[in-house]
């Protein structure tokens, strides 16, 4: 059984969570925006947008970041790399797509392996090695094969929701838009205010929920699949790099979690680096070259 496994049914055990988490914060803020009906109908966009985000969040996601399928002819290196590790860890061919972004940097999608789809920008086809390369996609293969990207990529989808859920509060609340009434439970402006300042807040936490854990199983898994650390270590380095000299345009920060580094490692300085989504490269990095010492973590 492949190294990882054993945190599947985790992983979906956290996907329903995260999906009943979901209808219960829509229908709070349905409160808060028009009372009893608002509850009815935020709560049924939650149903439906739960719906939507397992069958459609791999297309979700790329969309956001403008993807390009590509085939062989087309992208003939990242092909092969894909379709080499992909044979060797035993999984089904993922699509291959690539992000219109400078900015180096790659993440996979899709509910599970069968479904699966790994997209690089082309700053990292710029940068990297065939080597280095080779890592970072091993990395991601090593997420599809953990079935660590559903709940990556629905966790993007709904941190997306509820961080535009806060901002339409907040706009209703500055104009003026809803107001209390005898016959209905709406929320004063002052809730509306309060809400539009915890809904971001909120998908922060639903961002966090994906556990910084599983970026160094998916370091491990990756170099083990190379057979050799290095070529990830130095390929994390040169991405954050890359990714403080030039942040990332497309997603936005509710979509941060999913690449292979914080691509907005750049911006906010490292006051922010206590909310990212992913462990310091630097220890990511020490791990990797540890391994090839000996050393193992739990």
């Amino acid at each position: 059984m492949p190294r990882g496994n054993p945190g599947v049914g985790r992983n979906y055990i956290k996907t329903s969570m995260l999906m009943a988490f979901l209808i219960a914060v829509l229908a709070i803020g349905g409160s808060v925006w028009g009372g009893h009906q608002g509850m009815l109908l935020f709560g049924s966009i939650g149903l439906v947008f739960n719906f939507a985000s397992y069958w459609f969040s791999d297309r979700i996601a790329l969309m956001m970041h403008r993807a390009q399928e590509v085939s062989r002819e087309q992208l003939p290196q990242v092909y092969d790399i894909v379709e080499r590790l992909a044979r060797k860890a035993g999984l089904p061919m993922p699509r291959v797509y690539v992000i219109p972004s400078e900015t180096p940097n790659a993440f996979a999608t899709g509910r599970n392996p069968s479904h699966a789809a790994v997209a690089v920008t082309q700053g990292i086809l710029r940068i990297l090695d065939p080597r280095q390369l080779e890592g970072v996609l091993a990395h991601e293969l090593t997420h599809v094969r953990n079935r660590d990207i559903l709940i990556s990529t629905i966790a993007a989808a709904v941190a997306g929701l509820i961080s535009s859920l806060g901002h339409a509060i907040q706009w209703g609340a500055m104009l003026g838009g809803f107001s209390r009434r005898d016959d209905d439970r709406g929320g004063s402006v002052i809730e509306m205010l309060a809400w539009a300042i915890l809904a971001p807040l909120i998908a922060l936490v639903v961002q966090l929920a994906v556990s910084r854990s599983r970026e160094f199983a998916a370091d491990a898994g990756g170099a083990e699949l190379v057979g050799d650390p290095e070529p990830l270590a130095e390929a994390l380095l040169a991405l954050e790099r890359g990714n403080e000299a030039l942040p990332y345009q497309y997603g936005g920060p509710a979509t941060a979690h999913l690449f292979i580094v914080n691509p907005l490692s750049g911006v906010g300085g490292k006051m922010l680096s206590l909310f990212s989504t992913h462990p310091p490269v630097e220890e990511r990095v020490r791990r990797l070259r540890e391994m090839r010492r000996g050393v193992r973590y739990a």
